[in-house]
């Protein structure tokens, strides 16, 4: 067996060094001129492919574009790029690869930060780029998506057609991969998480089987929160709703770091109300560098956001505007506006791809700890102002509306932390310089997270599974209850006994 992968390795190595030869004969365009000399068994892949697939190697701008990725902290190793041009092409690609006993990999918004990735070290990757569409059904109450489809492409195409759904929030990543593994968004107040309006999907599962599941399939539960390990999502069929407000407003408010503690304490009492918070108020943070507001020091950044009007309710802005803020902006607009507000549309800084490393080490909370917070403020500080490797890097606190997602019994999906009330991320930004700066950075970002884990008085952290950085347990990470990590077990020995899913926060 290690002889066959090692002259499957090496095959693979050869097709990238083939800088010219003729397209495959069965699909004109599928190769774009670049495929590989002698390969019988690559081009009978090619003859089970749809004229529109196309595939990329080393050294073309294609496959660049492809696998660059928005971290570059224990990126996965493709030796080929495979692009479906249909659902039945991902069935053949996999069929294809376990045939050969090739790893493969889903490439999407290629926003996947987990250091697990980092054990591909060889295969395919199967970049889902051309099956992105949305569909809306004729009574206006689900859409089907493409399993490539861009959060953007969803919001900007149902926003068209007078609806909208619960999507991730950040504009640059897909619509599956945040929803695959619980998905926070704008409207999850009213609706939920982006797993809670999956109506069906067709899945590729590891065998290379294309099927249709919905709520009758044992799997149904697994891949609504754990779903990275159980297949590839071709086309999800969501429940859709009427635009209720189109007016939706923000303020930002900075605030210097000696403010810390009354910020967070107005945060609590205000706004996240032990997880009462109206369905229609979102509150935000960032720490991060700002030199405009202050050349030195990290600030902070709060907004508050509101749907329904065009200026934030007063009784929400008050509290803060007392506190002494440096700078207060307000802004209105429309749902569309929002990710450009909070700095994650397409064209904003933390969409791009700029050769840095991007860990984070995520955990939820029930409310702010304002000592942890004030302790966490004077590490992240210290380490991240002046010349800083680590200057760039941004602490996240997302405060969500969590109505819709408290009122979804605990126990109907793999997604196991819907009690929780605020989602805490560092985000470690630096450009990579060797071992020591990696460590730096680990520590950092461990060190944040713990202190607000200890602030938290809990036993474990939780962790949410798109955000999370590879050092955390299963338990961490879908939910520490036994019959959850059973259930999951016995879900991958049936599904994918073989493991083929296992870069992806694996499932042991």
């Amino acid at each position: 067996m290690y002889r066959l992968k090692m002259e499957v390795v090496t095959a693979i190595a050869a097709w990238a060094f083939n800088a010219v030869c003729n397209p495959l004969p069965d699909s004109p365009t599928w190769a774009s001129g670049l495929c590989p000399r002698g390969s019988d068994d690559f081009k009978a892949l090619a003859g089970n492919l749809s004229s529109t697939a196309k595939v990329y190697f080393p050294g073309s701008g294609e496959f660049t574009n492809a696998t660059t990725r928005w971290s570059v902290l224990d990126e996965p190793e493709v030796n080929v790029v495979v692009v479906p041009g249909t659902e039945q092409d991902v069935s053949a690609i996999v069929k294809y690869a376990n045939k050969k006993d090739i790893p493969f990999l889903t490439y999407n918004g290629v926003h996947g930060t987990l250091t697990s990735l980092g054990k591909m070290t060889h295969g395919i990757a199967i970049f889902m780029d051309q099956l992105s569409s949305v569909e809306v059904a004729e009574d206006g109450k689900t859409a089907t998506m493409g399993g490539g489809t861009m959060s953007k492409v969803v919001t900007d195409s149902l926003w068209a057609a007078g609806k909208q759904t619960v999507t991730g929030t950040c504009e640059c990543v897909s619509l599956l991969g945040p929803a695959l593994g619980g998905g926070h968004g704008w409207l999850q107040g009213h609706h939920g998480l982006v797993l809670d309006q999956f109506v069906s999907m067709n899945i590729v599962l590891a065998n290379g089987t294309l099927t249709t599941i919905d709520a009758t399939s044992d799997l149904w539960w697994a891949v609504k929160g754990a779903g990275h390990n159980f297949g590839i999502v071709t086309s999800v069929t969501m429940k859709i709703y009427d635009i209720q407000h189109r007016d939706w407003a923000i303020e930002t408010i900075t605030f210097s770091g000696d403010k810390v503690e009354e910020v967070y304490q107005a945060a609590n009492d205000y706004l996240v109300k032990n997880g009462t918070q109206s369905a229609d108020v979102t509150n935000w943070s960032y720490w991060m560098n700002v030199a405009d507001a202050d050349p030195n020091n990290p600030v902070i950044i709060f907004y508050i956001i509101q749907e329904g009007v065009t200026s934030v309710d007063i009784i929400y802005t008050e509290p803060f505007h007392k506190l002494g803020p440096i700078s207060v902006t307000p802004e209105s607009g429309t749902y569309k506006d929002l990710a450009g507000w909070t700095s994650i549309a397409v064209d904003s800084p933390p969409c791009q791809k700029m050769g840095m490393a991007n860990p984070r080490y995520p955990i939820y909370l029930e409310t702010y700890n304002v000592p942890a917070q004030k302790a966490a403020w004077e590490l992240y500080a210290n380490a991240t102002r002046g010349s800083s490797p680590f200057n760039n890097s941004i602490f996240m606190f997302e405060g969500y509306s969590v109505g819709g997602v408290h009122n979804i019994g605990s126990s109907s999906s793999a997604f196991a932390f819907r009690s929780e009330n605020l989602l805490a991320a560092p985000l470690i930004n630096y450009y990579p310089a060797g071992p020591e700066r990696e460590r730096a950075g680990t520590s950092l970002g461990q060190g944040l997270r713990d202190i607000l884990f200890k602030g938290s008085g809990r036993d474990d952290i939780r962790a949410y599974v798109n955000y999370a950085h590879g050092d955390e347990t299963p338990q961490q990470l879908y939910g520490s209850e036994a019959w959850r990590q059973q259930r999951l077990r016995a879900l991958k020995e049936k599904y994918d006994p073989a493991g083929k899913f296992s870069y992806y926060a694996p499932i042991p």
